[in-house]
């Protein structure tokens, strides 16, 4: 399993938003310069973070973007799952009728295992904590995080 950009710029969109959070909302144009991300891609992965109900849009002249729940509520394992889909190390831990050996096979379980063990992980980890991280080694300025 590899985590696209999709995935980690859906974090650093999350990041901006959360520690940019004040009276006004974000711009697009704001997220895509501190971020170094197009304006088109971030417009894309927004959709999806709108639709899971963490980023709220605010219409008008003086609109823009905002997280829409706490950071605390939000883990890693929800932005994965969202900008790349269910965890899934490989295809039958997911998919219950892919192999005619699936009842029978001992490999299966060892991947279930380990992929179970990979969602809890990344459960663990909030949003509200890689904050934090970030926060320990950079103080309060603005988010300028591109290798995330």
């Amino acid at each position: 399993m590899k985590i696209s950009t999709k995935g980690r710029y859906g974090l650093r969109i999350l990041l901006d938003l959360a520690l940019n959070d004040s009276e006004k909302p974000r711009m697009i144009r704001d997220i895509s310069e501190s971020q170094h991300i197009s304006e088109k891609y971030i417009s894309r992965l927004i959709i999806e973070l709108r639709k899971a109900g963490m980023v709220k849009s605010i219409r008008g002249s003086k609109g823009g973007y905002r997280i829409s729940r706490e950071p605390k509520e939000i883990t890693l394992l929800d932005v994965v799952e969202v900008m790349e889909g269910p965890v899934s190390i490989v295809d039958c831990v997911s998919a219950r009728d892919c192999c005619p050996r699936i009842a029978s096979c001992v490999t299966r379980e060892i991947w279930t295992e380990l992929n179970n063990q990979i969602r809890e992980a990344l459960q663990k980890i909030t949003l509200q904590e890689i904050i934090d991280r970030y926060r320990a080694k950079n103080g309060d300025g603005e988010f300028l995080d591109y290798c995330i």
